[in-house]
C-alpha cells in the first residue's frame, strides 16, 4: 500500500528551528549544539535550514530530561541514544525472524500432514499375545 505523500507523520519534518525550540524548552543554539554533536539529527531543506519532526522534539526532550534531571553529560546521552536505536534495531530483526521462523514452521508443518496423507492405508498393525508385535499386509479380495 503505497503512503500518501501528504499525510503528516512523526517523522515529518515540519518544524523550523525556532519553533522546535521553543515546542522543546530549549535555546535554538542549544538546538544546533546537539545538531553538531550528533544528539538529534534534523532534516534539512535545499537551502540547508533545519527541519524538525515530531519525534525530533520528543528527542530534545528526552536529552534535556537526561541532562538536567539525571546528570548524564552529552557523550552519555550520545551513547545511550545509539543504544536505544541499537536495541530497537535488534527488536525489528527478532520480529522479522520471528516471522520467517513461523513461516517455516507452518510450512514443515503442511509438508509433514501431506507425508502423513500419504501413508499406505493397506498396512495394518498387528499384535499377539504370544508374540510382541507384527505387520500384517491387508489385502482384500476382489468381490469384498
Amino acid at each position: 500500500m503505497r503512503r500518501n505523500p501528504y499525510e503528516l507523520t512523526d517523522e515529518s519534518p515540519v518544524y523550523v528551528i525556532s519553533v522546535a525550540a521553543q515546542l522543546s524548552g530549549l535555546h535554538p543554539q542549544t538546538l544546533r549544539q546537539y545538531d553538531r554533536l550528533g544528539l538529534v539529527s534534523p532534516d534539512r531543506t535545499a537551502g540547508r535550514g533545519r527541519r524538525y519532526s515530531a519525534r525530533d522534539i520528543e528527542l530534545l526532550r528526552q536529552v534535556q530530561q537526561l541532562s538536567q534531571d539525571e546528570g548524564i553529560n552529552l557523550a552519555g546521552i550520545k551513547r545511550i541514544i545509539e543504544l536505544e536505536n541499537q536495541v530497537a534495531a535488534l527488536q525489528a530483526r527478532v520480529s522479522e525472524l520471528s516471522a520467517a521462523v513461523e513461516g517455516a514452521a507452518a510450512t514443515l508443518r503442511q509438508r509433514e500432514a501431506q507425508v502423513h496423507a500419504s501413508y499406505r492405508r493397506d498396512l495394518v498393525p498387528y499384535t499377539d499375545v504370544q508374540q510382541a508385535s507384527a505387520l500384517v499386509v491387508w489385502r482384500p479380495k476382489r468381490g469384498e
